[in-house]
């Protein structure tokens, strides 16, 4: 079902990166059950979703994270938090629990997708990839925050992505150091509260001319 453009632009114009949270409005559960669907339907090179997702809605856990997020109230204003982390580095094993998954969704045999799985490994795990594994995982990483993002305001859910943050002391709060996962970035969701005087700041963007080119 295609959604309408005009409806579409009214949900990104709407949208900003809120700077204060109402912290008594929560998602609903329903919506947020969506959101999180959202996650797990984002796209990704190869189709590997070298990510997990955290959602953070413990409030003392939050304020712990509060003062390595520069301070940002977002973190503990919001509704959900959400950490995106990924794997420092994409082994065999992840490509194999992928490369099952392919066959069990597909009801196929997994060596069905052995040419696949090959040339994955030979360029993510093995080859010249391998060398820039968290980086190329982080690229992902944003795929799904900008996803989210949008499927938030498509629902009227309001987001602030952050990369003003620590990373490690993240990881170090949120029992990652040592795990084989990273925080990449954060993006807390929630209710603008009344008062976000940015709310009604007018978005600033170069004109179409500047960004897009037609070739």
């Amino acid at each position: 079902m295609a959604a309408h453009p005009e409806t579409l632009l009214n949900a990104l114009n709407w949208r900003y990166a809120v700077k204060k949270f109402d912290a008594q409005k929560k998602i609903d559960p329903k919506t947020w059950e969506a959101l999180e669907e959202s996650l797990i339907l984002t796209p990704s090179s190869y189709g590997l979703q070298p990510w997990r997702f955290l959602i953070v809605t413990d409030l003392e856990l939050r304020r712990k994270l509060t003062p390595v997020s520069w301070g940002q109230k977002q973190v503990e204003d919001c509704s959900h938090l959400v950490v995106f982390t990924v794997k420092e580095k994409v082994d065999e094993a992840h490509v194999q629990s992928f490369i099952n998954q392919m066959g069990k969704v597909r009801g196929v045999d997994p060596a069905t997708f052995a040419g696949y799985q090959k040339m994955i490994v030979s360029d993510v795990v093995t080859g010249a990839r391998s060398q820039v594994a968290f980086e190329w995982a982080g690229r992902q990483a944003y795929i799904a925050l900008g996803n989210f993002m949008t499927a938030c305001a498509l629902v009227g859910v309001d987001t602030c992505p952050m990369e003003g943050i620590d990373p490690a002391k993240y990881d170090e709060i949120l029992g990652l150091t040592g795990s084989g996962w990273k925080t990449v970035v954060a993006c807390p969701a929630g209710h603008r509260a009344s008062d976000d005087k940015y709310a009604t700041e007018k978005k600033v963007r170069f004109d179409r001319s500047t960004v897009i080119k037609h070739i």
